[in-house]
């Protein structure tokens, strides 16, 4: 039987209880890997890791301690093997003008969408050394390369996520490791399908030439791509998946 992209292969995702990071994880399953889900939704997550079976495991975790992360390092090298893999997708959005938004929510934003994504790459690296190289893909936003009103804070941590994508791919290619990020535009996950968010997601649709919404498993092929050796030559580099709506 012909391999997998990912045979072999040990991966991490963050957000992966439900959404994007669902879709990844069956992907990477469907592709060989063995999966590390990693959430603060305890229930979907241990209910996501039981589907798709004995390759992957589910671990609590608050990305914004790293405590957290040495414990999903630790428990997914003792379990699988040291991490080729690595999909920063935890993440939360938050839309509120200047004018409106506390210090205290600016803070937390930043800190789940930002810091998060710094203390990942520091924690993932030791292993990533000891798998002989690895790929880390960080999920990062349209909104982190250009800006949206309401967007302060929720721009503020994408744009920062695309800035240490490169300071990451530039220190860690000496070791093998590529790190890139992923820039989807509209996507069909359970943050964009809330009732608040109805009448903008369908303001945003008319304007996207492709004329609909991605759905999760379109990223998933994207995400796919660069976590495998055919994105071998590719690193410190912006994907854009939005339906040409920057364009």
């Amino acid at each position: 039987m012909p391999q997998g992209r990912l045979e072999g292969k040990v991966a991490i995702i963050t957000g992966g209880a439900r959404g994007m990071g669902a879709a990844h994880a069956a992907k990477f399953i469907e592709e060989g890997a063995k999966v590390v889900i990693t959430d603060i939704l305890e229930k979907e997550g241990t209910a996501l890791a039981g589907e798709l079976g004995e390759n992957t495991m589910f671990i609590k975790h608050d990305t914004t301690k790293q405590s957290d992360w040495k414990h999903v390092v630790s428990t997914a090298e003792a379990t699988f093997g040291p991490v080729g893999i690595l999909v920063n997708n935890a993440g939360i959005s938050f839309t509120k003008r200047i004018e409106d938004i506390s210090e205290a929510e600016y803070k937390r934003v930043i800190d789940i969408n930002q810091v998060s994504v710094f203390i990942g790459m520091k924690e993932i690296l030791t292993s990533m050394r000891r798998a002989k190289g690895g790929s880390i893909v960080n999920i990062s936003s349209l909104a982190g390369i250009t800006g949206y009103p309401g967007e302060i804070a929720y721009a503020a941590s994408k744009f920062a996520v695309t800035g240490m994508t490169k300071v990451a791919a530039l220190e860690f290619a000496a070791y093998g490791i590529r790190v890139n990020s992923v820039h989807p535009g509209l996507i069909l996950t359970p943050m964009t399908g809330t009732k608040e968010f109805t009448e903008t997601k369908n303001e945003v649709t008319k304007t996207i030439p492709l004329k609909r919404a991605a759905q999760p498993n379109e990223v998933s092929n994207l995400v796919l791509f660069l976590a495998s050796d055919e994105a071998s030559y590719s690193t410190g580099s912006e994907f854009i998946i939005d339906g040409g709506l920057f364009a």
